[in-house]
């Protein structure tokens, strides 16, 4: 579950943009005593991502709504399914709406096609696991989505693990250096608690990379073929990572080369906001 103070700052710049000085539509047209009761529905099944980040949209705007869930993190639903019960003061509803909406769709949009991707891969010693290829700002929410989703999350920045990709590598070896003793280099320099993950792109990059003493090797868009022949060459000594243009109809026949883990951008890139609503039940609008 992500932080509540990382919740809040996040939807809390999300609000401020969307009704920066207030809902003049709402503040025009509903009576400042109405209330209302609605229901999040689900116009199409899935995963469930997001609840906490949903509530809070509301308790931001106004502490007096109610968000009762009637589903977790992580569970699965139906169409037609209500999956939580907003009640309070209209017009906080009402500007919360979209927020709420917005964050949660995507979140369960992310849940979901995680999910596929697990059941995908299930039986085979693969873990899926995102990439940082996020939404600017939403990663603390997108990584949380990919875990509801029965994923793992990949290093969370730049500032967490030592990672080698191919542009590092041809910045190195156009400047003369030998891979291997920059990467040995580079080991002797970190503490012992920080991971390093190399990126190669041919199989004849493996045994310099082996001796440099990569923790994780990454194999990035290598052919099926090219995988086997890389989980056999390094044979246990690193953590076998498989990326780079992985989709659902590859990611079953990638993890039974027998890599230990599956890098997927596409799980918050490109992933598609699942279809939920916000259905106002009970109009109990008053006035004191």
């Amino acid at each position: 579950m992500t932080d509540r103070r990382e919740i809040d700052r996040i939807v809390g710049a999300a609000l401020d943009e969307d009704s920066p000085w207030g809902d003049l539509t709402g503040e025009t047209l509903i009576p400042a005593g109405a209330t209302a009761v609605a229901d999040l529905v689900a116009r199409e099944p899935g995963v469930l991502s997001g609840v906490d980040v949903f509530a809070a949209a509301f308790r931001l705007v106004d502490d007096r709504i109610v968000v009762a869930p009637a589903a977790g993190d992580g569970d699965r639903f139906a169409t037609g399914e209500a999956l939580a019960r907003v009640t309070g003061p209209a017009r906080g509803i009402l500007r919360a709406e979209r927020i709420a909406l917005n964050l949660i769709q995507r979140m369960s949009g992310i849940a979901t096609l995680t999910a596929r991707y697990v059941a995908a891969v299930e039986g085979t010693r693969a873990r899926i696991v995102d990439t940082r290829k996020t939404t600017p700002g939403l990663r603390s929410l997108e990584r949380q989505a990919v875990r509801d989703g029965g994923g793992r999350n990949h290093r969370r920045s730049l500032s967490d693990v030592v990672m080698a990709k191919d542009n590092h590598l041809a910045v190195l070896t156009a400047g003369g250096v030998d891979m291997a003793s920059a990467l040995r280099a580079a080991r002797e320099r970190l503490p012992h608690t920080v991971h390093l993950e190399v990126e190669v792109d041919r199989l004849d990059q493996l045994d310099a990379v082996l001796a440099g003493g990569a923790d994780t090797i990454m194999l990035d868009n290598f052919a099926l073929e090219d995988l086997r022949a890389g989980v056999a060459r390094i044979d246990g000594r690193a953590v076998v990572e498989a990326s780079g243009g992985v989709t659902l109809d590859t990611v079953a026949a990638i993890a039974a080369t027998g890599v230990d883990v599956i890098s997927v951008g596409a799980l918050t890139h490109s992933v598609r906001s699942l279809d939920l609503g916000l259905d106002v039940v009970i109009d109990a609008a008053s006035t004191p």
